[in-house]
């Protein structure tokens, strides 16, 4: 301990006197933090590893950065945690969904960069500096599809009822988040196709909000980076995002002006990361791989002779350990796998009933266990969180809502919803019209960032979609199988 808090005390001052001699070294304005009156950036590299840890912002979403059954996950987290490792240090998160915020807070000095697909423009290079490009990406437009479009005979019909032109945008309004590079884009668009364009920003939604406006019919339009467009699709199939309105732009991080050698610590790391595969593999999870589960009402075909699964008589016995209906249990593992013992989610989650590798290990099991295994440590699981309501959600069929919805999202989450629940005058201990509704919420900035919220953002409704299914699944089964 003592020996512990020695290496602390020197550490600070090394880094201390790395700062003064930084301060006082520094030749003039030109290599100065805006925020920082006198500190040289070129030597943020050799600060950050004496701090041992790297500082980056990035935003709550579905893809840069969420908690995900208890796990950080994202793909801006994923290659910031590649990219500490490569220094050397540890990782701190900072969360501003609000751009300029962003800049604002790398500027202050209060980060060291931001870790976001951000479109390389000229203004912006005027204040930060950027690394190699990440990706490329375009704008497209989000509409919706029209509201037969399942019983249209062909694909054309469908495509006769969308914009594929930007030229037809004229006059039309589409809804977009504030302080983005949008609102310049669709200037330029205007400009280009000669006609006007109603552009709205919005300043409490989310690019994602927006879209999921459009996709209930509450907005006719708004745009969005292709690849988390296409994400979005997955969720929302009434949308169709197949019309660009830009060409392709470079996305990149973004460091403080003058903070070079920061530069190019971090594109050396990119040219070495970008020729492994962790690098495809990262993208693909987070950008290619779908995220929905499995539906009863597309797989009715799977009850055959009176029978959910082959596994129908080791569902019963395990069922007893939780006293639940062994058909709900069947239901759970209907929805997340499909009953196939070699299906590995987008997140990581593995086998019959989608375990996560962290709760696998805590319950004795991994991707080689057989599928009974893997069911025996789920239900523990499941038992366990049933645990963990069970003084404060009374009613059984309640609390395995409550369950349920911790198992799909993890229960940090759920305990989320619950505080905002009480703070809003709603029952928290009610699952259906009250816990529910919060939970959808998590996706909104101006709940996720409430003071009584601690785990931040989550696809609230993936848990809800999840919940409703499972029961209507084994409704279904109920009817089916005695």
């Amino acid at each position: 301990m003592i020996k512990d808090s020695l290496v602390q005390i020197i550490r600070i001052a090394v880094l201390f006197t790395l700062t003064f001699f930084l301060v006082t070294c520094t030749n003039g304005p030109s290599n100065k933090t805006k925020g920082n009156p006198g500190f040289d950036d070129n030597g943020m590299l050799a600060v950050i590893r004496l701090r041992g840890k790297l500082i980056a912002t990035t935003s709550y979403n579905s893809t840069d950065y969420f908690i995900y059954r208890g796990d950080p996950m994202g793909y801006q987290y994923d290659l910031l945690r590649s990219f500490a490792a490569y220094l050397g240090v540890d990782l701190e998160i900072v969360i501003h969904n609000d751009l300029d915020k962003a800049f604002a807070s790398l500027n202050k000095g209060d980060c060291d960069l931001i870790a976001r697909n951000i479109i390389i423009t000229k203004d912006r290079a005027g204040f930060v500096d950027f690394s190699e490009p990440l990706s490329q990406t375009r704008q497209v437009l989000v509409q919706r599809k029209p509201d037969n479009w399942r019983k249209m005979k062909t694909w054309d019909d469908v495509e006769s009822h969308l914009i594929r032109n930007p030229i037809y945008l004229g006059g039309k309004t589409i809804y977009i988040p504030k302080n983005g590079s949008f609102r310049m884009r669709l200037q330029n668009l205007s400009n280009e196709i000669g006609d006007s364009i109603n552009i709205v920003e919005i300043n409490d939604k989310t690019q994602e909000q927006l879209i999921a406006m459009v996709a209930n019919g509450d907005i006719d339009y708004t745009i969005c980076e292709e690849d988390v467009a296409l994400v979005n699709q997955d969720y929302f199939p009434d949308i169709d995002v197949g019309t660009p309105v830009s060409f392709p732009q470079n996305t990149a991080w973004a460091v403080r002006k003058g903070s070079q050698e920061l530069v190019n610590e971090i594109n050396a790391w990119l040219a070495s990361y970008k020729k492994s595969s962790e690098w495809k593999l990262t993208y693909n999870k987070y950008f290619k791989n779908p995220r929905l589960g499995r539906s009863a009402l597309d797989e009715y075909h799977i009850i055959k002779h009176g029978r959910i699964s082959g596994y129908d008589d080791f569902l019963k016995s395990q069922s007893k350990l939780l006293g639940w209906d062994w058909r709900l249990l069947a239901s759970i593992i209907f929805q997340e796998s499909g009953f196939n013992s070699n299906i590995t989610s987008w997140a990581g989650a593995f086998g019959m009933m989608q375990l996560m590798p962290a709760t696998a290990r805590k319950f004795g099991v991994d991707a080689q266990s057989p599928p009974q295994a893997n069911i025996e440590a789920g239900v523990k699981f499941l038992k366990w969180l049933d645990s963990q309501f069970e003084d404060i959600v009374k009613d059984k069929n309640e609390r395995q809502k409550f369950v349920l919805a911790s198992y799909n999202v993890g229960i940090a989450h759920v305990y989320d919803a619950m505080r905002l629940a009480e703070k809003y005058n709603k029952n928290p201990f009610i699952w259906t019209n009250s816990v529910d509704s919060f939970m959808l919420d998590k996706s909104d900035p101006k709940y996720y960032n409430d003071s009584v919220v601690y785990y931040g953002y989550a696809r609230g409704s993936e848990t809800f979609n999840f919940v409703n299914k499972v029961f209507e699944n084994y409704n279904y089964f109920k009817k089916l199988i005695n």
